[in-house]
């Protein structure tokens, strides 16, 4: 039997990441599969896929402008709106995939059914007609904004209740009482489109969130923070402090329209991207409304002490990362605690790699394709890996700077810094080595 070193390389899933894994492996030349559960590339971004995992609603445009969203040697085409819809992002994955001939190595209609390590230093992956195949490693790239968590709020609903997961169109919700749990961008997204032609439309929120529009002075936001970091070398923490300020300047204070200023600062979470929610709001077709205290059937109580008729309730409550091929006993990721080397190594599984499990401050996209040619450069022999230890403390000091960094830390369990997360891996590359 071939030892590992001779095996190809597993990718699992062909969305965004996937895609962007398989480019980084073939331009290496490293041999590698990629499994597919539905009949195309797109992952989320594939509206109505029929791997029956995006979440992509009808009116869904993406926040990243068009000039910081493109692969840094396949830039979006200057025909493209600023803000693209999941269609046109769609074109623009085809496009990349067609450009360099990563479809040929994807198997589509295939499901990942087990993935553990085998005792010679492989990896077994068995598939859904009970195939085992053998590879030297494995790169996770099955998304993570799939699998919904819900609240648990005490008493029961009587009506309509469903995850944002699950929207499409606001048609089924015409002429009810709709009240949305969560004020993220889908949570907004979703209220916006909700609300004109509901009955009424309700968002609950327990710290509100700053409200960043996506245009400040006809320039999308992203390239006035764009601006600040990336030319004038200005701290992240700095770039948001003067984004609001700009904010303030382009749109006032949010607290007029009446949604309320959180508690916090901007730079201290992940901050709602939303031209539409602050004149919905002020000319009174969203209503704000604070964190539900009961269900009450045919209504909700707020802790506010309030009470409102609700008829349909979408909860936008974010997204658990799950891995139903991996057994937890193996790797898993809970709220606050994920053990990833540089984001995508587990220490103690080598062979094992995560693609795309992140939520940036910045755009999604590029920055896992820097992941996917820092994990190419790393299976080519280019870039070694320090020793387990090295790891173990690189991954605490990370955990620790979140901690430290953004409000209710437990939410924040995949974020990382554009700027600075990108900085590590290039360095990484140059050095050949990687380290803290």
């Amino acid at each position: 039997m071939a030892g590992p070193e001779s095996l190809p390389v597993c990718i699992v899933g062909a969305g965004s990441s996937g895609v962007a894994a398989a480019k980084a492996l073939k331009e290496k030349g490293i041999a590698f599969e990629c499994f597919e559960l539905g009949s195309d590339i797109g992952g989320m971004w594939r509206y109505e896929n029929d791997n029956g995992l995006s979440s992509a609603y009808r009116s869904l445009h993406i926040d990243t402008s068009r000039n910081n969203l493109g692969y840094s040697d396949f830039p979006i085409a200057g025909h493209y709106p600023d803000f693209l819809s999941h269609y046109q992002v769609m074109e623009h994955l085809e496009a990349y995939a067609e450009r360099f001939g990563v479809r040929p190595h994807i198997r589509f209609r295939t499901r990942v059914e087990d993935v553990r390590p085998a005792a010679d230093g492989a990896w077994d992956v068995r598939l859904h007609d009970s195939e085992v195949r053998r590879y030297r490693a494995v790169l996770v790239a099955n998304g993570h904004l799939w699998d919904p968590r819900y609240p648990d709020f005490p008493g029961s609903f009587s009506g309509t209740a469903m995850h944002s997961h699950y929207y499409r169109t606001a048609e089924p919700f015409r002429d009810k009482n709709v009240l949305i749990v969560g004020i993220g961008n889908s949570a907004v997204d979703i209220a916006v489109d909700v609300c004109k032609t509901a009955k009424s439309t309700t968002l609950s929120t327990r710290r509100s969130a700053w409200i960043m529009p996506k245009y400040i002075m006809g320039i999308p936001t992203d390239r006035w923070s764009a601006f600040f970091s990336r030319k004038l070398k200005l701290p992240t923490r700095v770039t948001r402090a003067l984004i609001r300020r700009l904010m303030f300047l382009a749109v006032g204070d949010q607290a007029r329209y009446g949604v309320p200023r959180p508690t916090h600062s901007i730079w201290q979470e992940h901050a709602t991207l939303s031209q539409e929610l602050l004149p919905y709001v002020g000319h009174g077709w969203i209503r704000i409304a604070p964190n539900v205290k009961e269900l009450r059937r045919d209504s909700v109580a707020f802790e506010n002490g309030q009470i409102a008729p609700v008829d349909a309730i979408i909860y936008a409550t974010g997204y658990r990362a799950s891995f139903p091929f991996i057994d937890p006993s193996l790797f898993e990721v809970r709220d606050g605690s994920v053990s990833l080397y540089r984001r995508m190594l587990p220490p103690h599984l080598p062979g094992l790699y995560m693609v795309g499990l992140v939520q940036p401050i910045g755009p999604t996209i590029p920055l896992v394709e820097i992941q996917a040619r820092w994990l190419a450069s790393v299976l080519a022999g280019e870039t070694a890996l320090p020793g387990r230890e090295t790891m173990e403390r690189e991954i605490a000091l990370h955990a620790r700077r979140i901690a430290k960094r953004y409000v209710g830390s437990a939410r924040y369990t995949l974020e990382v810094d554009f700027r600075e997360y990108a900085a590590a891996l290039r360095k990484d590359m140059q050095r050949r080595m990687a380290g803290t």
